[in-house]
């Protein structure tokens, strides 16, 4: 009998030619077709492989698993400032009470008293927190952050996304990532 496997479920993890992941979070992924693209542009090497192939009528190809650039992307030095990533520097978590859901920005010194957006000014907040502190700066309503917003760095980033590991991990990508979690065959 013959077991098919969707090829969808076969993710190639990507790693720099320096054999780091890109990211830790999001995980640095490519799709099947993504990484066979890039094996036959000559872009990468492949690392290893799932027992799946792909075929067609004159070739088969092992799907890759793990593949590494073959040029060195130098890695940003500052982080874009974007939501996703305070919400990771603030390890997806409330910062006045630790809830983990309905996640928003909150301004430390409001923008109505001249708070800027900016890494040093903006935290995570549960939507109730930030409705609770409203307009005022914390110490006015009465809230203290469990941690004050700071700029983060790359490396900083990167620790708080191997605390969040996805739910996917294959075996082959062990010996480049970081995470103690259930493995995928």
């Amino acid at each position: 009998m013959t077991v098919h496997v969707s090829p969808e479920a076969h993710p190639a993890l990507v790693l720099n030619a320096d054999f780091r992941p890109l990211s830790y979070y999001a995980l640095s992924v490519w799709s099947w077709q993504d990484a066979i693209k890039a094996v036959f542009l000559d872009r990468v090497n492949i690392v290893s492989t799932y027992d799946v192939s792909v075929h067609s009528s004159r070739f088969a190809m092992r799907l890759p698993s793990v593949v590494s650039l073959k040029t060195y992307v130098k890695p940003a030095r500052n982080p874009a400032f974007t939501r996703f990533n305070v919400f990771l520097r603030d390890r997806f978590s409330c910062q006045y009470c630790g809830e983990r859901d309905d996640l928003t920005f909150d301004h430390l010194v409001p923008r109505c008293k001249g708070g800027t957006t900016t890494w040093e000014n903006v935290l995570t907040a549960c939507s109730p927190c930030n409705l609770r502190k409203g307009s005022k700066t914390p110490r006015e309503a009465g809230m203290a952050p469990m941690q004050l917003p700071y700029r983060p760095s790359v490396h900083d980033l990167h620790n708080n996304g191997r605390m969040f590991p996805p739910n996917y991990l294959h075996r082959s990508w062990l010996d480049y990532l970081y995470w103690d979690t259930e493995l995928e065959p």
